[in-house]
């Protein structure tokens, strides 16, 4: 799990453990809690993984983080709360938009950073697992827009980089166009469950980049 992939971040950043009154999977823990909340993220992840979001238990991961079913009710709510903050870690994580010097370069290289993390198995793993819940909880759904809005939201340097050379309108929705370049990439992994390769990142960042250049993501003049 590389530093760019977009769901698979590990340097997290714990700030200090917020108010009892938290709703179940929104404590914000430090010190010794932050452990135990990183020993329940990655048994989550394990538990996704192995045996995908039906199959994910309290049980489980009790017995694989070592944390007492009892603490688990009462901090997370259950499994729900614990997908939920499972992917609120990977959002405090440190990931920046590429910039490679051109609007192009930046964008084929969100474009791969999709390509590369669902064509590892390894590394497919857990987004995928992370995908798939979202399908089958509300709450896990929620979560990750949130990461993704999230995630789309630090996209802002790379358009303003590029509105500064030129290659963007003034106004460009960075958000919309990340959410472009990565949209056919996943419609092919999830929905359409075709291939993606080097061809299809090269393809759909040339659309998007071609929408860019016309105004298509710009408040109209």
């Amino acid at each position: 799990m590389t530093e760019s992939t977009p769901l698979t971040q590990r340097e997290l950043q714990l700030p200090s453990e917020a108010p009892s009154s938290s709703a179940p999977g929104t404590v914000r823990p430090g010190g010794r809690t932050a452990r135990t909340r990183a020993a329940v993220r990655d048994a989550v992840l394990a538990g996704l993984v192995e045996h995908g979001y039906p199959g994910l238990t309290v049980e489980y991961v009790a017995e694989h983080s070592g944390v007492h079913k009892t603490t688990l009710y009462r901090r997370w709510g259950g499994v729900e709360g614990m997908v939920a903050d499972a992917l609120d870690l990977a959002g405090e994580d440190s990931w920046s938009p590429p910039d490679t010097g051109t609007l192009r370069g930046d964008l084929l290289a969100l474009a791969h950073e999709v390509v590369d993390t669902f064509t590892d198995p390894a590394g497919a793993a857990a987004p995928t697992a992370f995908i798939t819940a979202a399908f089958q909880s509300e709450r896990a759904a929620r979560a990750l827009g949130d990461f993704y809005a999230a995630r789309f939201g630090r996209c802002a340097p790379l358009i303003a980089r590029a509105v500064d050379r030129g290659e963007a309108p003034s106004g460009t929705d960075a958000g919309a166009v990340a959410r472009a370049v990565s949209a056919p990439l996943f419609f092919r992994l999830f929905i359409t469950r075709e291939d993606v390769d080097a061809a299809a990142a090269e393809q759909a960042t040339d659309a998007v980049l071609a929408a860019v250049r016309a105004g298509v993501y710009a408040p109209p003049a």
